[in-house]
């Protein structure tokens, strides 16, 4: 691995991201010239000792400055436009990509794949398939940094963070911390290995992994006694999970929140916040008795509902 003055362009994303880069130091450079140009050229020839005209000029600058104006105005809301759109794209990721976990802890960053292989400061992908990050982390803010795909998103305590990005081929890739999270910030350090398609399954094979990330949460779903309130016939009402993922839950103050991740894990951790319409606040909190990596679990059951309902 080497460290090249810019970095490679590996994923769909870098170029827009380096055109948007290189358009804004294109226009720095222009205004730097049109003010420091005439300004040097000034400074000679206004010098003390230079026999040049001094008097006062007394003529009207509307027009430039209405041409300066206008031409400043144009640039910079067509800059703001140009930029809003490489944000956007890089804020929503296309449907159907490949969810990954990453959790964030000093000093390392720990990936769960849905077959259930784990990684620590390495990622392993598939080129040409979106992937889709889904960020925490166990302690303080840490910023899941990949130079050579221009992505950097923060990993925040207490919720889920996400970035997405669709490697274009195959390599090896510096994966770092970007923001300032301890004593040994600087050994977060990874990699990301970016794998043909045929490769990259075979390397979830060969990981043999005891169980699925789904699986795992079903096995703890029962042993937290999640089940003796959520599922089959029970005396204490609970809503159902089977298909709640992505729809809108209506909750008792009237409003709806979709049951994404985030709303999951603040069902589990935060159960009184945001109560189910139609129930009684009866669910108690399992902050501090499940691990960032077994909400991971948990949630990847109950998204493998689906509409089906559960064993």
């Amino acid at each position: 691995m080497s460290f090249p003055f810019f970095p490679a362009q590996a994923s769909s994303s870098a170029e827009q991201v380096d055109h948007l880069f290189f358009g804004l130091l294109a226009l720095s450079g222009l205004v730097l010239l049109i003010v420091f140009a005439p300004m040097i050229f000034f400074l000679f020839k206004y010098r003390r000792g230079m026999r040049v005209n001094r008097r006062l000029r007394s003529s009207s600058a509307v027009r430039l400055e209405i041409i300066w104006t206008a031409v400043s105005l144009l640039l910079s809301t067509g800059l703001f436009a140009w930029g809003a759109k490489v944000y956007l794209d890089l804020e929503r990721p296309p449907a159907g990509g490949l969810e990954i976990h990453v959790i964030g802890k000093q000093w390392m960053w720990k990936a769960q794949h849905a077959e259930g292989n784990r990684e620590i400061n390495e990622l392993h992908v598939p080129a040409g398939q979106t992937v889709r990050l889904i960020l925490a982390t166990e302690d303080v803010i840490h910023s899941f940094y990949l130079p050579a795909f221009r992505i950097k998103q923060d990993a925040v305590p207490g919720r889920y963070t996400q970035e997405w990005f669709l490697a274009k081929k195959p390599g090896t890739y510096h994966l770092f911390c970007a923001e300032y999270c301890g004593a040994k910030h600087s050994q977060m350090i990874g990699r990301i290995v970016v794998m043909p398609p045929a490769e990259y399954e075979n390397w979830l094979k060969n990981g043999q992994p005891a169980e699925s990330l789904a699986r795992g949460g079903e096995r703890l779903f029962r042993e937290l006694d999640c089940s003796g309130c959520h599922m089959g016939s029970t005396v204490v009402r609970s809503p159902r999970l089977e298909g709640i993922y992505g729809k809108p839950a209506p909750l008792a103050n009237g409003q709806f929140q979709v049951a994404n991740e985030q709303y999951l894990r603040d069902s589990i951790l935060l159960p009184q916040a945001q109560i189910a319409a139609g129930y009684e606040p009866l669910m108690p909190t399992f902050k501090g008795r499940v691990s960032e990596e077994e909400l991971v679990q948990l949630i990847a059951y109950i998204k493998s509902l689906g509409d089906q309902r559960a064993p």
